[in-house]
């Protein structure tokens, strides 16, 4: 084959038919029947669907050969940025305090704790030495026992997110020779140092059933006893501990309801209660202290969330005592429950703030920021009974802080700032957030990052990034990576569309199911906004995106593909419509609160029809386009952008770039490794800069 000529995947059409509606799909063929198997065992792939990847790789290598230089030098800039022997701050449990640390030229971490009193290190787990021999390795849950002797553990070596556990004596470093295959890595210990709690996925590859496996059985799934199992394909199951250690906590939740089980932590053969039964659109999350429960909910119309209490044993709600009133507009988004401290997480106008509550007295205060647009992350510990509070804060110039906070003093102790080994001068860079006007009125807040040299005069480019689904907002957090951009001209641009929740529950509710149209016309108005401000011009746009972002990405350049200069579309869930209607995915079923439902509905067919970016390609002129896949993604599976790819090429007018490169040692995160991982990001700007001319 010439390897400067693009492939073109063969035409096989494949036929269905859904509420009356034939539908003629050419390139089905891509979606490997044996995909489960593919999951875990890559090499039985068919061999025409392997050829085709590997073809489209070698495309890619080709079509991008002359940014190899620059991905070199990218490549070294971005590791530069890095503190390659870096650790975090560790965190006291009882006599040991637990931390995450790297080594020069290290791939992986290694879990580390130091003996309180005499100061003594051990090292528990290293990454590097047991991911020796593997593509592809990463770590899942890892929790060590209430009495510090012993660690649970978990790794994928696929990127499929199927998780083996081990379980690791500490006082020897040796593992049992048992494991316990298939798991979601979620795991947490009961109060007797004994019991183990873990999740497996059932045949359709989704978190389903709970097992508690006890210390003085063979460790093999096979003995354990299963506590709770998920029949609604709908709900996705994790577990966890109450931070009073006083239960495990089991949750199983759908994209808008919620259901939690308790056990007792101390009854290691303890039975499993339901708090509140679910109910459709009804979200929960709750913690413990002395006998009383702290829930928060959206109940009764509290669309961004209430705080209530009532007695661990009387959850019902003609129980409930509202604490912390629902406000509309400003979004609880989680709570923390210590012995004599209610802190909750919330957001409000797209910025996030802490506000520490005293339980007796009722008295609360914030801990008070003064950035225009910043990120922050609050961490509980390990611990109960305590006045202390972990926190990290950052902004698109500021490097994270990591702070620990007294909550009776308000003293705040600066424990860490992230280094930037090859410098990093704050004065140089200007962070802004800026409002873009929607379609309908509405305030599209954009975070904007650039030089303090960059020209202000629509010369230009940005890189404006957008997700955009779930609820999952996106902080307006440091990113070292962006720097390389930056640096060489590009202005940064994060556009908070609607989908996530930096404006609030409405403005997730406004950007899913019959109004996810909003999500899309949302990024384009930040785009026109940047070009009508002055900020670039039309065609300088550089939009990128990634999963659900991958989705907007294909969207936008069905809608307005003029408008960018080029996308760059990672693990993009582009293939909406039929992946709606497989219900053997493993996220199907759980996403048709998000996406309708179009094996029932033929209005949610018709809908999703209507914008499924692989449903949608014209012929007509695109801008060029960088699309990365994995081939043991589970969540978006490889076929999606691969049968994107193959429609476009087949159907586009121009003469543009269009590059598939299919990671076939990976997942859903891509490269594994924290070096390896930079490699992809190395692509990912250099065709940036190459589209937009700035090489």
């Amino acid at each position: 084959m010439n390897k400067t000529a693009p492939p073109l995947a063969e035409v096989r059409p494949f036929t269905s038919t859904h509420h009356g509606f034939t539908y003629v799909d050419p390139f089905n063929w891509l979606r490997a029947e044996n995909w489960q198997e593919v999951m875990t065992s890559p090499e039985t792939l068919d061999v025409d669907i392997r050829a085709y990847l590997e073809a489209e790789n070698e495309y890619t290598e080709s079509v991008l050969a002359d940014t190899k230089p620059l991905q070199e030098i990218l490549f070294e800039e971005l590791k530069g940025r890095i503190k390659q022997d870096d650790s975090s701050v560790p965190e006291k449990d009882g006599p040991y305090s637990y931390y995450v640390s790297y080594v020069e030229n290290g791939e992986h971490p290694r879990y580390c704790r130091l003996q309180n009193e005499t100061g003594e290190e051990t090292v528990l787990l290293d990454g590097n030495q047991l991911s020796e021999g593997k593509a592809y390795f990463q770590f899942g849950g890892i929790a060590h026992s209430p009495d510090h002797s012993l660690l649970a553990w978990c790794l994928d070596d696929k990127g499929s997110e199927y998780y083996t556990i081990y379980i690791r004596d500490l006082a020897t470093g040796t593992d049992h020779h048992q494991s316990i295959e298939k798991t979601t890595g979620g795991l947490c210990w009961g109060n007797d140092s004994k019991t183990l709690y873990y999740v497996k996925r059932d045949e359709n590859h989704r978190p389903a059933f709970v097992y508690r496996h006890q210390l003085n059985a063979a460790l093999s799934e096979a003995g354990d006893e299963l506590v709770y199992q998920e029949k609604d394909p709908g709900f996705f199951v994790n577990i966890g501990n109450t931070q009073s250690n006083k239960y495990v906590a089991i949750n199983a939740s759908g994209h808008e309801t919620s259901e939690w089980h308790l056990i007792e932590a101390d009854d290691p053969n303890g039975k499993t209660k339901v708090v509140l039964p679910r109910h459709i659109g009804h979200e929960y999350g709750l913690e413990e202290r002395g006998g009383v429960l702290y829930i928060l909910t959206n109940h009764d119309g509290a669309e961004d969330f209430k705080i209530i209490t009532c007695p661990a044993d009387r959850p019902e709600t003609e129980h409930w005592q509202e604490l912390i009133p629902h406000k509309p507009g400003c979004l609880i988004l989680n709570i923390t429950v210590l012995q004599d401290y209610l802190i909750r997480l919330e957001r409000e106008n797209g910025l996030p703030r802490i506000i520490i509550r005293q339980i007796d007295t009722g008295d609360e205060h914030a801990i008070s920021f003064d950035e225009e647009a910043y990120s922050l992350g609050l961490s509980s510990g390990y611990e109960f009974k305590t006045d202390n509070i972990r926190f990290t804060y950052s902004s698109m110039t500021t490097p994270a802080q990591v702070y620990d906070y007294n909550m009776q003093t308000r003293e705040r102790v600066l424990r860490k700032t992230q280094e930037v080994p090859s410098g990093h001068t704050i004065e140089d860079y200007v962070t802004r957030r800026v409002f873009a006007a929607a379609h309908d009125g509405e305030e599209i807040p954009v975070t904007l990052l650039y030089h303090k040299d960059t020209p202000i005069d629509g010369s230009a480019p940005v890189f404006l990034y957008g997700y955009g689904s779930y609820g999952i907002s996106m902080p307006a957090g440091f990113y070292a990576n962006h720097l390389s951009l930056v640096n060489r001209g590009f202005i940064y641009a994060i556009a908070h569309i609607r989908g996530g929740k930096e404006k609030g529950y409405n403005w997730y509710k406004y950007g899913k199911m019959e109004y996810k149209t909003n999500s899309f016309k949302d990024f384009i108005s930040a785009g026109e906004f940047l070009i009508a401000e002055n900020f670039t011009e039309r065609g300088r746009i550089v939009a990128h995106g990634g999963s659900a972002g991958g989705m907007l990405m294909g969207a936008v350049v069905n809608m307005e593909p003029e408008l960018f200069g080029g996308i760059i579309a990672e693990v993009p869930f582009v293939d909406v419509l039929n992946t709606m209607l497989d219900d053997t995915l493993p996220l199907t079923p759980p996403e048709w609160p998000e996406w309708g439902n179009p094996i029932e509905s033929e209005e949610a067919y018709n809908r999703i029809m209507s914008y499924s970016p692989y449903d949608n390609i014209e012929a007509k002129e695109y801008p060029p386009m960088l699309v990365m896949a994995g081939l043991t993604d589970p969540r978006v599976t490889y076929w999606e952008p691969a049968k994107w790819v193959a429609k476009l090429r087949n159907t586009k007018t121009d003469q543009n770039i269009l590059a598939l490169k299919t990671n076939m040692e990976a997942g859903h995160g891509g490269a594994s490794g924290r070096f390896d991982h930079l490699k992809e990001v190395a692509l990912v700007q250099s065709f940036a800069l190459k589209v937009a001319k700035l090489i």
